[in-house]
């Protein structure tokens, strides 16, 4: 039996200098530590030898199995080691490599342009002011002057989520709601996202943005309005960008006025982007209505005021000079890539 122990010890000797890995090392512990291994089998038999071959056959085993469970323990930590190192190599970063500068990103052209135009009312006192995009009739229609059957309502194709709510068309009833709650003077501007059910084309999108504008105060007349105006379109185009009223009509300010700018493509002279006409329209404005002023508690023998509303995408496609506003929707990075 001795030599029996001496053999098994020196095959595990010989089977653990070839472990290569922690799950091979496990293996031959258990086949020759294990319950069920060489030398526990060997080891049930010792009841078969005399009472003098027992202790001194006790003894050596135990020295086997001392042996093996030490020369395990050290190619355990050997092959942590080796598995470290490995690692170490592999995951091995040299620090002295120049760095990959990330990609920075930029602002999208109508957060240029939204932005641009806050700075410039906000430089002439104008506080800025936001609204819900899901409205009632009452504050999108019937208190801007436009009551159910105002034939008015047919040129806002609008979206509509029951009898009462619908997608704001315009941001004008945020103006509304700081009327409710404000007393003059009164000198917001609320830009915003808008919905209107047009054909998509190179000029029209069902979702588009407004900057819409409001002054409440006792005295406030057309030439307020008209200087204002002016002042922003100075700012925007440039100094030399000439501007022109035009009368027109919407219910919620008397007199009404269209708002052009010359074309800074052709300086006037007519153009493709200006349709030969010298001029943009950029925005509507005009007086509002003592009919509005008096829905929300303002008292138009007392105060006056005038409003505007601009749409932040054509005026987006003017400054950059796009040609169709559904890039602005796309999110193509070519595109994109040119505003950072």
């Amino acid at each position: 039996m001795r030599e029996q122990l001496e053999q098994i010890k020196a095959s595990a000797l010989a089977e653990l200098a070839q472990c290569g890995d922690g799950k091979a090392l496990e293996a031959l512990r258990v086949s020759y530590l294990g319950k069920k291994g060489q030398l526990t089998a060997i080891l049930k038999q010792m009841g078969k030898l005399s009472a003098e071959e027992r202790p001194v056959i006790g003894q050596v085993a135990n020295e086997v199995r001392q042996a093996l469970e030490a020369a395990i323990a050290e190619k355990q930590e050997a092959l942590k080691e080796k598995e470290l190192n490995d690692r170490l190599e592999a995951e091995r970063i040299d620090v002295t490599m120049p760095g990959k500068a990330a990609k920075a990103g930029g602002l999208h052209p109508l957060s240029i342009v939204t932005n641009d135009l806050i700075d410039i009312f906000q430089s002439m006192g104008f506080d800025v002011v936001d609204g819900p995009e899901v409205e009632t009739d009452h504050y999108l229609f019937e208190a801007l002057n436009l009551p159910k059957d105002h034939p008015a309502r047919d040129m806002q194709d609008t979206f509509y989520l029951g009898d009462n709510l619908l997608l704001r068309s315009q941001t004008s009833s945020a103006q509304i709601r700081v009327m409710e709650q404000r007393k003059p003077p009164i000198r917001i501007v609320c830009p915003g996202r808008v919905y209107r059910a047009d054909e998509v084309d190179a000029t029209h999108s069902p979702v588009f943005h407004q900057m819409e504008g409001l002054v409440v105060d006792k005295g406030i007349t057309m030439c307020d309005l008209k200087g204002c105006l002016e002042q922003f379109v100075h700012e925007i185009y440039g100094p030399e960008t000439q501007v022109r009223f035009r009368p027109s009509f919407f219910p919620f300010t008397e007199p009404s006025v269209e708002v052009d700018v010359s074309c800074s493509e052709c300086g006037g002279k007519g153009c493709r982007i200006c349709k030969g006409a010298g001029w943009i329209e950029i925005l509507g404005a005009g007086m509002v209505h003592p009919n509005v002023l008096r829905g929300c508690g303002i008292d138009p023998e007392v105060y006056s005021g005038f409003a505007f509303g601009v749409g932040l995408d054509r005026l987006t496609t003017t400054r950059y000079k796009i040609s169709d506003i559904r890039l602005l929707f796309e999110n193509d990075t070519r595109f994109l890539d040119q505003f950072n």
